[in-house]
Order: structure tokens, then sequence, then C-alpha cells
């Protein structure tokens, strides 16, 4: 939550409402594409 605080939410700058609901959501799928992006590939072992 600290890592979306400091690169997102201060920065949300649509005037209208649902305009600032869609940019959270997306900064939050940005965020959530990068750590997924660190995460291992697991293979299973044979």
């Amino acid at each position: 939550m600290y890592r979306y605080k400091q690169l997102i939410s201060p920065k949300l700058s649509l005037p209208d409402y649902n305009a600032q609901v869609g940019e959270a959501l997306a900064g939050v799928k940005a965020i959530n594409k990068v750590i997924e992006l660190g995460m291992p590939i697991r293979k299973q072992a044979a």
C-alpha cells in the first residue's frame, strides 16, 4: 500500500470523481503487473 500511495495517490489529476476512480484502478493494475513481473516462475518438479 505504501508504494501505491507514493507512486499514484498524490497524482490524481482528473477533476471528476468517477474519472479519479478509473485512474486509481489503472494505477493498481499497473502496480500489480510490476509485482507479477518480479515474481519467479514456478515449475513442478518431475
